[in-house]
């Protein structure tokens, strides 16, 4: 389906952003996964992905809290894939506080990494898709882009900014072959979930199924966690013909979480 495409997908080393990164692999897309690590931390993962999808897949690692990182970064992407044609802003930082203690740098790192690094990473990747005609542009929100909870000012604030930067990118790029989207997972079973699960079976002698409820309750209706290979899925759904004109939109995946 997506044989000789390329794809970024920033903060990919682990997670929701490495299962979205391997099902494009997956639909043929060659791949470049982001994050903080050595590059040799990841030489076993990407050499797997590249091996069972027979795509091109490499790593880059990059601070994308100053803009000379995300800079250097998309060069890198370019460079390597040759065309860079679906851009996932995936990386993501966060600090658990109150407003009146939460630390101004703390503060300032949020706006760049979940933020300014997906504004600017976009106007890098706009051109080459706007002179091919054809570009996927998603940017990682959350259900608290569209609620918010308490301690996480940071989080809230940054996600639903990149739903106005979504709307924004969307209505320039109408008519040429470019769709810019919001996804909007809930509670994804990650490794940092996972462990949140394992930790809340410990303390209460829990269940693994009555602990997955326990921590979604108030949250996903549903009761269960959302599967992160569920949400690659989505991705490259939306990266075929049948959702070329699905752009500017918020995609839930949520249980539920806010039809409440």
């Amino acid at each position: 389906m997506m044989r000789g495409k390329g794809a970024l997908v920033t903060g990919s080393s682990n997670g929701l952003g490495l299962a979205m990164a391997s099902a494009l692999a997956q639909a043929g897309c060659d791949v470049v996964l982001h994050g903080l690590e050595a590059p040799g931390e990841m030489l076993s993962i990407t050499n797997d992905i590249a091996s069972r999808h027979d795509v091109r897949v490499s790593y880059v690692q990059a601070d994308l809290a100053s803009v000379a990182g995300v800079d250097a970064l998309m060069a890198a992407a370019h460079e390597r894939l040759g065309t860079l044609d679906v851009l996932i802003n995936n990386a993501v930082v966060r600090h658990f506080a109150g407003i009146g203690a939460f630390p101004v740098e703390r503060w300032h790192e949020a706006l760049a990494v979940n933020l300014t690094a997906a504004f600017r990473a976009i106007q890098l990747a706009l051109p080459g898709m706007r002179e091919r005609g054809w570009g996927r542009i998603f940017n990682m929100t959350s259900v608290y882009g569209s609620r918010a909870v308490a301690n996480r000012v940071d989080y809230v604030t940054t996600k639903t900014a990149l739903m106005g930067l979504t709307r924004s990118v969307a209505l320039e790029t109408l008519k040429q072959g470019i769709t810019c989207n919001a996804i909007c997972p809930g509670s994804v079973l990650t490794p940092n979930i996972d462990g949140r699960i394992i930790e809340l079976m410990e303390a209460r002698s829990l269940g693994r199924t009555a602990a997955v409820r326990a921590f979604l309750e108030g949250k996903q209706p549903t009761g269960e966690l959302i599967e992160a290979a569920h949400v690659g899925e989505l991705v490259v759904f939306l990266c075929g013909p049948a959702a070329a004109q699905i752009t500017g939109a918020m995609m839930p995946i949520e249980g539920g979480w806010l039809a409440g």
